[in-house]
């Protein structure tokens, strides 16, 4: 299986980051590891050439830091990108997040970030990684905007089932993570997206799950997700692991050993 998408720059793993990634690369064939903050950059780049078939990185501004990040950081944040585009697999996380930021100011701010990273995705052939809460219509109508319908765009964590067709015509993929055994609406978006537009992932460290005594999610949560998604469909997780680790490959353009 492959984790399309977690956090291993967060302070969770600081204890012991490097151990876990030897664990985790017993039984998982890759993580992306998304840079969603401009401070974390080295640590991602660093971690994708210490593990350079395992690890592979998205990188972007999380809409959530607008506040945090002036249009200096965000300037360099997009050279630095440019100049290490061979090590980077994808763009983002980047998209609108209205639950966090309710400033009308500041969600337009949002917006023009989004839109230049949507742009260096487009400079850079990258496939792109969204983040959109609360904020699903203006993400995709931005998205659409910008010349994105049939282009490689992840819609990560995905749970607006209202706009599912919408996704499935733009030929865009999901990807789906352990909140699904707590929603219905997930569960729904897993039964109708066809299966070779689903990836799976964990967007730990969060999502732990608790009942088993997890501090902290781990990237080998994706077998929680992969497990849901073959009940759903009645098919075997082997056949749900086969195809969402063949959709990552082509997705982000993984070089696996």
């Amino acid at each position: 299986m492959i984790d399309c998408h977690c956090h291993l720059e967060q302070k969770e793993y600081d204890k012991e980051r490097e151990e876990l990634i030897k664990e985790w690369k017993q039984e998982l064939r890759a993580i992306v590891t998304c840079c969603a903050h401009p401070r974390d950059f080295a640590l991602t780049l660093g971690l994708c050439k210490k593990y350079p078939t395992f690890v592979f990185c998205s990188v972007g501004i999380h809409p959530e830091y607008v506040k945090e990040v002036n249009d200096d950081e965000i300037d360099k944040t997009l050279e630095k990108i440019e100049n290490h585009k061979d090590k980077i697999t994808a763009i983002g996380e980047t998209g609108l997040d209205y639950y966090w930021i309710k400033e009308p100011e500041w969600q337009e701010k949002q917006r023009d970030l989004f839109r230049k990273l949507i742009a260096i995705a487009k400079k850079l052939g990258k496939p792109m990684v969204i983040h959109s809460r609360d904020a699903t219509d203006d993400t995709i109508n931005i998205l659409e905007e910008e010349g994105m319908k049939n282009k490689k765009v992840l819609m990560h964590l995905f749970n607006d089932k209202k706009v599912l067709a919408r996704v499935i015509d733009n030929g865009w993929f999901i990807s789906i993570g352990p909140s699904i055994k707590k929603s219905k609406d997930i569960r729904k978006i897993a039964r109708d997206t066809p299966l070779n537009k689903i990836l799976l992932e964990t967007d730990s460290p969060w999502f732990a799950q608790k009942e088993q005594g997890q501090e902290y999610g781990t990237p080998l949560n994706v077998k929680i997700a992969c497990e849901k998604i073959a009940e759903i469909r009645k098919l075997e997780p082997e056949e749900v692991e086969k195809q969402t680790d063949l959709n990552a490959i082509e997705f982000f353009d993984l070089k696996l050993k």
